[in-house]
């Protein structure tokens, strides 16, 4: 298989690593060719924390991966999430030289570079800019800026920061396991990709996503990404709470929470009890579902609470902000049982959990529908979707090409006198890649000087 046909996404996550290859069939969904999973041991809370451990994590996630789908994996489309995570919102404009020519991807680029080169805090770079609305001489609500006459092009940006080691380690444990970090993006947004419909995010839909050691989330309205946040919280913590509060070990405390947990505690009566074997011959422990259920609940309601107070600062009780499709959960957490309704009743808004089936083939591995892999089928798409601009790219370069070598030295009179074949206009692509792209190759040359 070629290596064009197919793409990488690998979700560094503090739980568990996973290495997801996909590639689009004949109907353009995505059919999974091979998945690797293993257990993350040197993330904490998003953040790199361990790279020999880290590395052998991932290392161990792509074999896996390469031995299910026959195919060696050399480069990958990477998640970023993590504590170190925030956002922000910024307006910038530029004033165009030639007002009487129509705007073009390039002048994008340009107001898009610009707001690259604010200055942050110390030890912080800006990882994503994503525009919003565009004004153009004064004309609000632009949409698609591409073909329209002025001098004034202006934009409001939803701007997200991170902590340049931490993503530079992430980078170091890429390259160090072998493989070519081909693009970075932020978590929330490919679990966006995966698992939120185009209907719900021009309605106005919070994705809330609870991994191991962070809760991302991600607020669109209009078609557009308005709000972003990592709440530095997740499914460990839980486990935490029960390993203590049942003096059990970690181990017991996490099989506890998947099989009888519960964050409604009302369903739970006092006689429903489950044993604990003890250890090394020691006594086993009986702990009530209702008290187990009591200690996930409170947690989960703090967690949850966290997450609407982002949800209150962007506004979601104003008109023109309101949220029609209400929440959408996804991730381990979203797996506790009553979740659903929990949300529900924290927030007053309506729930559902999201699966990232809409998009994968209809023969895929149920497994691989989990809310669990929405992040890595997310990458995926985002990996695919730069294949086809790459793809779209080589194109144009292949029908200038041949323009090019019609015109030869001695044949320059000639030129000029008869018209050159122009190539097929293709139409215009949004420049968002072409940046991004450049500060990918900027963390790639950093790794390679540090060495």
């Amino acid at each position: 298989m070629e290596a064009q046909e197919y793409a990488v996404g690998l979700d560094i996550g503090t739980t568990k690593i996973v290495a997801m290859i996909g590639r689009k069939n004949e109907y353009g969904k995505l059919e999974i060719l091979g998945v690797g999973k293993s257990k993350s041991l040197g993330v904490h809370r998003g953040v790199v924390n361990n790279i020999t451990q880290t590395i052998t994590s991932i290392q161990q996630a792509v074999q896996q991966a390469e031995t299910v789908s026959g195919i060696k994996i050399e480069n990958v489309t990477v998640g970023i999430a993590g504590q170190h995570i925030r956002s922000l919102q910024h307006s910038d404009y530029i004033t165009r030289q030639d007002s009487e020519s129509v705007i073009n991807e390039t002048d994008i680029a340009n107001l898009c570079n610009q707001v690259h080169k604010l200055v942050m805090l110390p030890g912080e770079e800006i990882i994503h800019v994503l525009p919003q609305e565009y004004k153009i001489d004064g004309q609000s609500d632009v949409q698609e800026p591409c073909g329209m006459y002025g001098g004034r092009l202006e934009a409001n940006f939803h701007v997200v920061v991170g902590q340049i080691a931490s993503i530079r380690n992430i980078g170091r444990c890429i390259k160090s396991a072998g493989l070519e970090l081909k693009n970075l993006t932020l978590e929330p947004l490919a679990s966006a990709d995966a698992v939120l419909g185009s209907d719900e995010k021009e309605a106005g839909v919070a994705l809330i996503d609870i991994g191991g050691g962070t809760t991302d989330l991600a607020i669109f309205k209009d078609g557009i990404i308005r709000h972003t946040a990592v709440i530095p919280q997740g499914g460990n913590i839980i486990t935490e709470d029960i390993k203590a509060g049942c003096s059990i070990i970690e181990k017991q405390a996490e099989l506890l929470k998947t099989k009888f947990g519960s964050a409604w505690p009302g369903e739970n009566k006092d006689n429903e009890i489950v044993s604990i074997p003890g250890l090394r011959g020691r006594e086993p422990k009986e702990i009530t579902l209702k008290n187990l259920s009591k200690i996930i609940h409170s947690r989960v309601v703090e967690i949850l609470e966290s997450v609407f107070m982002e949800i209150k600062n962007y506004g979601f009780d104003q008109p023109k902000k309101q949220l029609i499709a209400g929440i959408v959960l996804t991730g381990g957490g979203s797996q506790l049982k009553h979740i659903k309704q929990l949300t529900e009743y924290v927030t007053g808004m309506p729930t559902r959990i999201g699966y990232p089936n809409e998009h994968l083939a209809g023969d895929s591995d149920k497994e691989n529908t989990s809310p669990i892999f929405a992040t890595a089928v997310g990458l995926v798409m985002k990996g695919l979707q730069e294949l086809e601009v790459n793809e779209e790219e080589e194109e144009i370069i292949e029908e200038v090409a041949p323009v090019v070598q019609q015109v030869q030295p001695e044949s320059i009179t000639e030129v000029e006198e008869e018209e050159v074949p122009q190539p097929k206009e293709k139409p215009q692509k949004k420049p968002s890649n072409n940046f991004f792209s450049n500060w990918v190759k900027s963390v790639k040359e950093f790794i390679d000087n540090a060495e």
